[in-house]
């Protein structure tokens, strides 16, 4: 049992940064809580890589990092990567590839067989599979999975492609975008989440997340904010133990 005077949870300030995570970077969040998780990381050194397929990863990544600077290697990749390879018959004004002069923030990890490249940009983020044949200098050409979804894929993905052409990116005005009802939901389900692991019980979670005052009015048995603390466990749980994989 963790110690339940923990309060590293409490501030709700610290989670703010989760209402900009697209996908796979929630899907790091819960993953990274998982205990048994946390434990393979620990004896990592004395593991086989090949263990990180069982939770949906090429390579293990550090729990301890969360999703701001923790940049995990799925597998198989998300649906949102991009994957870049040499351009076999490139046109006279073809672009050509030069990694450092994309815009935006970069972290370049090799996983044994390619380069995957993550790029944010204010709020967005973009993730590229890099084919070894590509080299600086080359044509080359972007390709995303085919699949019943493909415009809609497409289409998510587009606008970031777009900013990468450094003609044009720095005469972009970029405006974050207003968080949605899910990132909301998703901030408070990590934050009663690690109130959980931490050791809370369920209304000391929802003191931290509604007030006391509040508790106070509507704490009982059959009352909907009980309910609503149990359904943000429930759902961190489910996450945090394998549903992470739908948000890939």
């Amino acid at each position: 049992m963790a110690d339940s005077s923990a309060v590293h949870w409490h501030p709700s300030a610290a989670y703010l940064y989760v209402l900009h995570l697209d996908g796979p970077a929630l899907a790091w969040e819960y993953l990274r809580r998982n205990p048994e998780y946390r434990f393979a990381w620990q004896r990592h050194w004395l593991c086989p890589q090949h263990e990180a397929h069982r939770w949906g990863l090429r390579l293990l990544e550090d729990p301890t990092r969360d999703a701001r600077d923790a940049h995990p290697d799925w597998f198989p990749d998300p649906s949102s990567v991009v994957h870049v390879y040499p351009d076999a018959d490139p046109t006279d004004d073809a672009l050509l590839f030069q990694l450092w002069r994309f815009p935006g923030r970069k972290h370049l990890t090799h996983d044994g067989k390619r380069l995957v490249l993550t790029i944010q940009l204010v709020d967005r983020m973009l993730r590229m599979a890099i084919s070894p044949a590509l080299e600086d200098g080359m044509a080359y050409a972007y390709a995303v999975r085919a699949s019943c979804q493909l415009r809609e894929r497409w289409r998510a993905i587009e606008s970031e492609l777009a900013m990468l052409d450094t003609a044009k990116v720095h005469r972009i005005a970029i405006a974050t975008g207003r968080p949605g009802r899910t990132s909301m939901l998703h901030m408070r389900t990590l934050q009663a989440l690690d109130g959980t692991l931490a050791g809370a019980s369920q209304r000391g979670v929802a003191e931290v997340l509604f007030g006391i005052s509040a508790v106070a009015e509507r704490w009982y048995d059959d009352g909907d904010l009980r309910a609503q603390v149990r359904r943000l466990i429930r759902r961190g749980q489910t996450l945090m133990g394998g549903g992470y994989h739908r948000l890939l």
